[in-house]
């Protein structure tokens, strides 16, 4: 498990990065709240919310499959709607991602992926430091 201050170290690097894709993507401060109708979203034929419930079944690295698989970059909403998904992975309690092979390290990796897929790796740290 994750120390306390390295995990909230990195639920701020995914909630920053979440913010700074969706000022350069929608153009506009994002709000968690300022998007309800979020689960109209789909990427890869896939409707944002049933990736969110495959993820709350402990299938995430399925979910999360489907999602990069025929993701196209260029188009905004199902790169909207990957940024949604892992957002909402990430605010999942550590233990359950890691009884289901995940992490908050591979959300942070998997936002870092869409922001160069997307054409923002530039503007975007690398990867999450190695711990001390």
């Amino acid at each position: 498990m994750l120390y306390e201050d390295e995990k909230d170290y990195i639920m701020r690097m995914i909630k920053e990065m979440v913010r700074v894709l969706f000022s350069l993507m929608l153009g506009k401060q994002y709000t968690q709240v300022e998007l309800p109708g979020e689960n109209r979203f789909s990427v890869s034929g896939k409707n944002l919310g049933d990736l969110k419930e495959m993820a709350d079944r402990g299938k995430i690295n399925e979910a999360e499959n489907l999602l990069l698989e025929n993701l196209d970059y260029e188009n905004k909403e199902e790169v909207t709607a990957a940024v949604l998904f892992y957002e909402y992975v990430g605010q999942m309690e550590e233990g359950f991602l890691k009884e289901n092979g995940y992490s908050l390290e591979e959300v942070y990796d998997g936002l870092i992926q869409i922001a160069r897929n997307s054409g923002y790796g530039e503007l975007v740290p690398g990867s999450l430091p190695e711990p001390e």
